[in-house]
């Protein structure tokens, strides 16, 4: 355009506050030069860049036409009042988008090399402009929209730019023509894989990543610039017509593929990154069946519970051994030879004590034996009886179910009692509870007396038949009138005997403290039948089994009948339990339960 000596009218200021523009004694000219440079070489040329990565999603050259549009309302603007005289000049020759930063990591420079733009028109002459009442009419309130229109493209620009960098992030660069490195085949017995002749090859984004793009250009651009490009003159239309090629050619993004059909969905796996020199063997195709865990009894599985047992064992016996040692040499000084002899282990009864062991006491002996073996067993089982399966309840009142295992063993329990009453009533009618009951304070010197040639394995010299040593009549007693009576108390407050509703007797006595003593109680019954048996064995089987099952002794004090009799009663009675053990089981205890209730299953 021509420029003018006049001066430019000036109108509102630029900034909030600043001079009015453009400043004073410019001249038009200058300004006309200024604000073509401006639209042609900032709208336009982000315009073409955007144009060129929405091209697939939109027809071609719409977005450099649109651009230009923008940048021809400069003319038509400023022609609102008075017709153009001249038209705009021609445009120069394309050039090159100055590149940035890849767009992927590893990738090339974007735009693309190949990607271009219209250079600015200010750089061609202008042939006529129009005049210069025109320009001042309308600059005006031309220059701010014509920045913000920049602003909005640009922002526009960027945003496309973000969504192509999303929706391309996953994609990898490639050599376009480089042949695949062939690996391992995908079949038993098949050809490398991919087959001989794949290559790399460049595959184009499709047209759905760019559509954002283009829908977020097109409602940027204001609707003004766009009707106004419908007035645009013919230098204007031959901007959109050169730029539409460029503005045509999309940008592009490569990913590895095989020429072959191996592209789709479940795609073949990458090649290795190395050569593989190590093959695997039978074991990366055949795995051996899971062995099965064992079975567990408590914490411990049978081979544990034996480890544990034989491990135990022989800790034992070698604090056994080193106990015995121990106590060997500890009686062999002076002061315990001294002890020794003022207690030999006994002391002598009351006159009037009765000699020997009568066979009602032996017979008592047997039915006792017999009575606790059952009590143990079927204690245990309600002790680990999670779900019975058979229950009783009493005839007079069917809802009061117990399990069939408790009412067992409650009956036991009965029995076991009365055998004990009538014991301790012929104990002190027959006078044989001297032997039992300690009668003199030396009782406690001789037990330890006792107790300590036990450990030597030196036995004491006994005479059961007459008196038993001080250590024995402690624990007789113990268990006849101490632990018998507590075992008594506390499964008669955990029965369905007990009065539940006197609730001064219930706080007085509760349960919680019977199932604590009740179950320790039996542990102690345990232990003692355990050693009571051992010691029958260790201190003269035949002769202490005669005295408490054959009611035989000593002929006058001296001799003793050393038979098998006694041996053969307690083989007996050890049959007779055995057999009470196998049966006690419901279906043997169901008969005799229906006699006094009513039995039911689950």
């Amino acid at each position: 355009m021509a420029a003018f000596s006049s001066n430019l009218r000036r109108g509102l200021p630029r900034v909030a506050g600043g001079d009015a523009w453009p400043p004073a004694g410019v001249a038009a000219g200058a300004v006309d030069a200024d604000v073509e440079a401006a639209a042609a070489s900032g709208v336009a040329e982000s315009v073409a860049s955007v144009a060129a990565s929405a091209a697939p999603a939109a027809p071609a050259g719409a977005g450099v036409a649109g651009a230009a549009a923008s940048g021809a309302e400069v003319s038509s603007a400023s022609a609102a009042p008075q017709a153009p005289t001249a038209v705009a000049a021609p445009l120069a020759a394309p050039v090159a988008l100055r590149r940035g930063l890849p767009r992927t990591p590893g990738g090339e420079p974007w735009p693309p090399a190949s990607v271009t733009t219209v250079a600015s028109a200010a750089a061609a002459p202008p042939a006529s402009v129009p005049s210069s009442k025109a320009h001042s009419g309308a600059r005006g309130t031309f220059l701010p929209t014509l920045h913000e229109n920049a602003q909005r493209v640009q922002e526009t620009a960027a945003r496309a730019d973000s969504a192509r960098t999303q929706t391309a992030a996953a994609a990898a660069t490639a050599t376009e023509g480089e042949a695949l490195r062939r690996g391992l085949p995908r079949t038993a017995g098949g050809d490398p894989w991919p087959p001989a002749g794949s290559a790399r090859v460049a595959v184009t984004m499709d047209a759905e990543a760019s559509a954002p793009a283009a829908a977020d250009f097109s409602a940027a651009v204001p609707s003004g610039v766009a009707a106004s490009a419908a007035e645009t003159p013919a230098g204007a239309t031959d901007v959109a017509a050169t730029a539409s090629p460029t503005a045509a050619a999309p940008p592009s993004t490569t990913a590895e593929t095989p020429a072959t059909a191996v592209a789709a969905a479940d795609g073949p796996r990458a090649p290795l990154a190395f050569t593989q020199t190590v093959w695997p063997g039978r074991a990366a195709s055949h795995r051996p069946a899971a062995t099965p865990e064992p079975k567990r009894y408590g914490p411990f599985t049978k081979g544990q519970w034996a480890g544990a047992v034989i491990v135990c064992g022989f800790g034992l016996l070698i604090a056994a051994g080193m106990a015995v040692a121990f106590v060997r040499f500890f009686l062999s000084l002076d002061f315990m030879q001294d002890f020794l002899a003022t207690y030999p282990g006994e002391y002598h009864l009351p006159e009037g004590a009765p000699v020997g062991i009568p066979a009602w006491l032996g017979w008592q002996h047997f039915f006792n034996v017999f009575l606790m073996v059952l009590i143990i067993r079927s204690g245990l089982t309600i002790r680990h009886e999670k779900r019975p399966a058979v229950f009783w309840a009493p005839k007079n009142n069917p809802k009061g179910k117990t399990s069939l295992t408790i009412w067992f063993h409650q009956g036991l329990d009965i029995f076991w009692i009365v055998n004990g009453l009538v014991f301790v009533v012929l104990l002190f009618v027959t006078g044989q509870w001297m032997r039992i009951v300690p009668t003199s304070w030396e009782v406690f010197p001789n037990a330890l007396s006792a107790a300590l040639q036990y450990l030597s394995l030196d036995w004491p010299t006994e005479n059961g038949w007459v008196n038993y040593n001080s250590l024995q009549q402690l624990a007789y007693f113990s268990t006849v009138f101490l632990a018998a009576p507590l075992a008594v108390a506390s499964g008669f407050r955990m029965s369905g005997l007990w009065p539940k509703k006197n609730a001064k007797l219930s706080a007085a006595i509760p349960i919680d403290w019977a199932r604590k003593v009740h179950f320790p109680t039996m542990l102690y019954f345990v232990v003692f039948i355990v050693i009571h048996v051992a010691l029958v064995f260790a201190t003269g089987a035949l002769r202490n089994l005669n005295h408490m099952y054959a009611a035989q002794g000593s002929v006058d004090g001296v001799a003793y009948a050393d038979n098998w009799t006694g041996f053969w009663m307690f083989v007996l009675s050890l049959v007779v339990i055995a057999v009470a053990w196998v049966a006690a089981r419901p279906m043997t205890i169901a008969p005799i339960a229906r006699l006094f209730g009513i039995v039911s299953g689950r």
